[in-house]
Order: structure tokens, then sequence, then C-alpha cells
């Protein structure tokens, strides 16, 4: 796809180029229909309304703009504001918080940027998830904050996640309610692992007993004592799956501070989406591409309260 935004960009170069709604119009138009525009009713061809930012369907008659019934319809926002965010979220390696977003971009308060990053943040989900192969770490961690008097160890108001990393690929996160299991780590490594032939994966994971009964027949399981003090032997390692939780913990103590576990999924869909693509040259590009298709998320629905 031949676009403006095909190379990776600086933020300068970016502030040049798509400084104006006009220019980012443009972008939206050439990403959005690629040969030429169509009609978001009736999918036919359309023609440009003269000195006007519309369309106008050559078959039904609807008039429409390029940020019809995409994630950018009816914002507030200028166009240049949103890529700005878009790329300052893709480019972040340790993400950035809805208050610097406020700051950088001269919102006039915190619900506006955060609802701004949400509604990017959903597009960002990657779904449906490609099965992991080869060499996969599997491994879970708690997120939430400290008790005091309670222990090192104690989780009692944290929140699970389970991770599966491919090593040198794919990261697949997700947060679980559920006690580590044998059944439930047996669900999460099917559901990472897919139908890849078994003799082609090889498992990676600490000692945890719930791990042994989880791993599918034929499947190569290997493991590390991390209570002994081992952490690797040879190619046997976590370290991958360890690394991304590192990255992300980062990521909430140094950008975000807090993260309710109400939108923790959100969060972890805005890493997967960056780690997986920190070797994409057109990861700007392909974010705005999931944003035109993506669905709107109303504020009133993302802040409502959870059964």
């Amino acid at each position: 796809m031949n676009t403006p935004v095909d190379a990776r960009m600086n933020l300068v170069e970016l502030t040049e180029k798509f400084g104006s709604d006009d220019r980012c119009r443009e972008v939206l138009e050439q990403l959005r229909w690629p040969d030429g525009p169509k009609c978001p009713r009736c999918k036919e061809d359309a023609t440009k309304i003269a000195n006007r930012f519309q369309y106008d369907c050559d078959s039904c008659h609807y008039q429409f703009s390029v940020t019809a019934g995409t994630i950018f319809h009816d914002s507030h926002f200028s166009l240049w504001k949103w890529f700005i965010a878009i790329y300052l979220m893709t480019e972040s390696r340790k993400g950035i918080s809805a208050n610097q977003i406020k700051r950088t971009l001269g919102l006039k308060g915190y619900k506006t940027a955060w609802y701004l990053c949400q509604r990017i943040r959903k597009a960002m989900a990657e779904v449906p998830l490609e099965p992991l192969k080869g060499i996969v770490e599997f491994d879970e961690t708690y997120i939430g904050g400290r008790r005091r008097h309670c222990g090192a160890h104690f989780t009692g108001n944290k929140t699970m996640v389970l991770g599966a990393v491919e090593r040198g690929g794919h990261c697949h996160l997700r947060t679980e309610t559920r006690p580590p299991t044998t059944a439930v780590m047996r669900e999460f490594v099917e559901e990472q692992l897919g139908r890849v032939p078994a003799e082609n994966t090889r498992v990676m994971t600490d000692e945890k007993p719930a791990y042994r009964g989880a791993i599918r027949p034929g499947t190569m399981h290997q493991s590390v004592t991390h209570s002994k003090e081992e952490y690797v032997r040879g190619d046997v390692h976590t370290n991958s799956v360890e690394n991304a939780w590192s990255l992300f913990k980062r990521s909430i103590v140094g950008s975000y501070h807090q993260v309710s576990k109400k939108h923790l999924d959100a969060y972890l869909d805005e890493f997967e989406w960056r780690f997986n693509n920190r070797k994409n040259p057109f990861l700007f590009r392909d974010t705005l591409l999931k944003l035109i298709h993506s669905d709107k998320l109303e504020y009133k629905k993302l802040v409502q309260q959870v059964a």
C-alpha cells in the first residue's frame, strides 16, 4: 500500500506532513479507499462533492465523509491531534499516560485525554490471535498494589495475568479471574497453540505443578526450577516472557502509575500490539488502518460498572 505513512517517521516529520486536517483526510482516504471512494451503505462508487469534505454515492446518493462510520466520526478533536496521539502511543515503548497526552495536545481535561487513549487501545486489540509455534514460553504474573502487613506473596488484591511468548515472535496476554489450576492452564495453553502440530512445538515453563498436566501429549515440555535459582539450562528458559512482564510492569510504574482491574485488558491489548509490531516499519500506518475499521466506543459504555 503506497501512502505517505509507509515508512517509520519521527514526531517532527509527522507534524510537518500531517499538521492540518486536510492532509490527514487525504491519508485516511488513501488508506480506507485504495481503489477509490466507496459508499459505506451500499458499497458502490462515490463522487467527491466540490468544495466540501464529503462524497455523494453514485447509486443511493448517500452523502458521507471519510470519517463516517469510523472511530473518528463525530469526534471533537482535530484529526491532526488524533494522529499525534496515535503516534505517541505506538512509538512510546513503555506507553504514555493520559495526563501526558493532555499536556502535549493541550486538551482541557484528563477525562477527555483518557477517553481518547481508550478508543485507540480498543482499536489495537488483535482478534483473532494467530496460534504460537516453535519455542513457546508460558508464565503468569500478578498485577496490583501492595498491601501492608500481608507479606510479599499476598495476591488477594491483585489480578492474575497469563502470558505466552513465541521466542522471537508474538506475545499473547490476558487476565484470568480463576485460580491457576491445571484445567485453567490447559485451557490457556490450548488457546495459544491452536492446532499447531505437537511435534512442531516446544513449551517452556517454570516448575509450577499446574503446567505438568496442561501440555498436550506429544509436545516437548521443558521447565526451569526458579525455586532452586535455576533460570537457564542451555536454551531452556522463560526469559522472553519474563522480559515482557518486566516491560509491562515498568509501563505501569513509570507511565500509568496505576491501572484498574476493569481496564487492565485494554492496557494489555495496547502492550501486545506494540510488542508484536516492534519490528514493523509500518506500525503507524497499520494502527491507522485498525482505527478506520474499529467500532466506536461510547463513553457511557466505557465507564459503566462491571456486573
